[in-house]
């Protein structure tokens, strides 16, 4: 029988950073980038650092793997309408703090920006998005492609291969239907389950690790924090929406009343037909007068 574990983007903030647990998140990029990622180390930086803000708001993790690339993982819970520019923001941070003064430009690393959001970012179909840069002829609709010589002497095969890869999963819009391995991952990441049957890389390791009563007091108390927070932020987005939702329904009813007024209406069929009150009318003809 399958069980309830932590979330991750706690997991990722209090308990994947231990040595002994790398192999949860290395299963989780190797399923996502398609390749068996090896995390050589956490790259500790200003950017996830724990400010008040980033305790709850967001989770960052900047990795070098095997390959010296860097990837950064940072899950997102409440919406912020700037979040594209976060994530430039981020990779652009990596990059400059991660080389030298005198260092020559070969030497700058490839940085892939992995970000899991849990509210709805965008427009799309689907819930798992990649960008990379190409660079497209303008009169022949051909791609730049590197010259025979950079393949050889950089030991890169694409153009892209040198800019920030981006990927974006939207774990609400995940239907729980899950038909391959990744799909596995995107259910925990949405469920904070792992079921029996799951075969996903670092999935077993996460069932077993990151089971709730495994954690001392401290840390049950410290998740059980995390998760008021959560419903907490929840409940005040939702009240400033239904705000922001009545506020426009006024104002759409005050203009109607308005033209009510103008048609020479009186104040008691106005106000059954906007749902202002008589006092809230007369307001608006003395205002007209």
């Amino acid at each position: 029988m399958s069980k309830r574990l932590i979330r991750f983007d706690w997991a990722v903030k209090k308990l994947l950073r231990n040595k002994a647990n790398f192999v949860v998140l290395e299963g989780f990029l190797s399923e996502l980038l398609f390749d068996d990622i090896k995390i050589q180390k956490i790259l500790e930086s200003e950017s996830n650092q724990e400010t008040e803000n980033d305790k709850y708001n967001r989770v960052d993790i900047l990795t070098q793997n095997s390959k010296n690339e860097l990837i950064i993982v940072e899950i997102q819970n409440t919406y912020e309408i700037d979040f594209f520019h976060q994530m430039i923001y981020g990779t652009s941070k990596a990059l400059i703090e991660n080389i030298s003064l005198g260092q020559p430009y070969s030497e700058i690393k490839k940085v892939i920006s992995i970000n899991v959001v849990y509210f709805d970012l965008g427009q799309g179909k689907d819930y798992i998005y990649k960008g990379k840069t190409n660079f497209e002829g303008l009169h022949e609709n051909d791609t730049f492609q590197l010259s025979i010589q950079q393949k050889q002497t950089i030991t890169k095969k694409e153009i892209s291969d040198f800019f920030p890869e981006y990927y974006i999963i939207k774990v609400n819009k995940f239907n729980d239907i899950v038909k391959d391995t990744l799909d596995e991952w995107v259910y925990f990441l949405k469920n904070s389950e792992v079921k029996d049957e799951f075969k996903a890389k670092g999935l077993a390791e996460a069932k077993e690790g990151l089971d709730i009563m495994r954690l001392d007091k401290e840390q049950q108390y410290g998740y059980n924090r995390y998760l008021d927070y959560l419903h907490y932020k929840a409940s005040e987005i939702l009240s400033l929406r239904l705000e922001a939702e009545d506020k426009v329904r006024q104002d759409r009813n005050v203009e109607i009343a308005k033209n009510f007024i103008v048609m020479g209406l009186d104040n008691i069929t106005i106000a059954k037909g906007t749902g202002l009150t008589v006092e809230q009318i007369e307001h608006l003809r003395i205002e007209k007068d």
